[in-house]
């Protein structure tokens, strides 16, 4: 999976993911390792590990039935309830990944939504970066019409990554983008085509409507397009994102989530939140401002960087 998408070993994705919880590790879970110290289970280590993950933005839907899980367990050790806290951590993560096969296909359509600010049109440049490194033929969509701005944006990251971006002028349809973006793809044997769109949510009518339109433009032209369909919610809105992914997941058919700016947050623990009440996986997380900074998500990797 590491090898398939970044061209680099699971260490370096590893690393990449630890700097990016740097804050989050220094400010809320260091101290829910300092819990641990003591060799003895008391009802208060209960009690401020709660308290903790609150803190960290793991939420309280999430947080009390795992308390309630562990104290159920009646461990004796705390490194028994170290050991437990870990596994149920790395449950919440893994419990919605269900990914299908890999389709040999000529051309793959990937759908990128989210609100403006979130660092939607970075993430895609990111991707854009390391697919293209990996030998990938790249496209990319500006199907966010809306903002003459968004247009801007996209074609300057373009530039950077030395990927050609498909646009029409502000307020054009955005399904004509998307069918122009396709006929490109085709005819430049392009292989990987990224979609941009408005992230506005002024009226969740108009925002099921253009998705609707560009999700039908898509498929009609590409078999089963959009093949991926990401909400790009920044982890420094903490719970906010919630919300802001409800609205999203209510209009769109989401596969995954790209959780952005985990390096500029102190409770990057809204990622479990995120996975449990969505039922939706973080596939991957950016964490800096250059093009290289993103990472796959392993739930795995993710605990241990925090709690080791």
């Amino acid at each position: 999976m590491f090898a398939r998408f970044f061209g680099r070993n699971k260490e370096e994705n590893k690393e990449k993911i630890d700097q990016g919880l740097a804050r989050t590790k220094s400010s809320v879970f260091d101290r829910i390792k300092e819990l641990f110290v003591e060799s003895d289970v008391t009802p208060e280590l209960y009690d401020d590990l709660e308290a903790l993950l609150i803190q960290g933005d793991v939420g309280m839907a999430v947080t009390e039935p795992l308390i309630e899980r562990l104290r159920a367990a009646n461990l004796k050790r705390a490194d028994e309830v170290r050991a437990a806290l870990k596994a149920e951590l790395v449950k919440i993560l893994t419990t919605h990944i269900k990914r299908a096969p890999d389709e040999p296909r000529l051309l793959t359509v990937h759908l990128f939504i989210g609100v403006n600010g979130t660092g939607k049109t970075t993430s895609i440049a990111k991707l854009a970066s390391v697919y293209s490194k990996q030998g990938r033929k790249v496209a990319l969509a500006a199907a966010d019409t809306f903002r003459a701005a968004a247009i801007d944006q996209l074609q300057v990251w373009g530039g950077r990554v030395g990927v050609p971006v498909i646009a029409h002028q502000p307020g054009a349809d955005p399904g004509a983008v998307v069918y122009d973006a396709i006929v490109y793809s085709f005819s430049h044997k392009t292989d990987l085509l990224l979609i941009d769109t408005a992230g506005r949510l002024t009226t969740k009518f108009n925002l099921m409507q253009e998705l609707g339109k560009i999700h039908a433009v898509a498929s009609k032209q590409v078999h089963a397009a959009p093949h991926e369909t990401f909400l790009v919610l920044d982890a420094t809105t903490g719970q906010n994102a919630i919300s802001q992914a409800k609205n999203f997941t209510e209009v769109a058919k989401v596969t995954g989530i790209i959780l952005s700016k985990l390096d500029g947050t102190a409770k990057g623990g809204v990622a479990f939140a995120i996975t449990q009440e969505l039922g939706i996986p973080i596939r991957f997380v950016t964490t800096g401002e250059h093009l290289d900074d993103i990472a796959e998500f392993d739930p795995q990797d993710f605990v241990d960087d925090l709690l080791e």
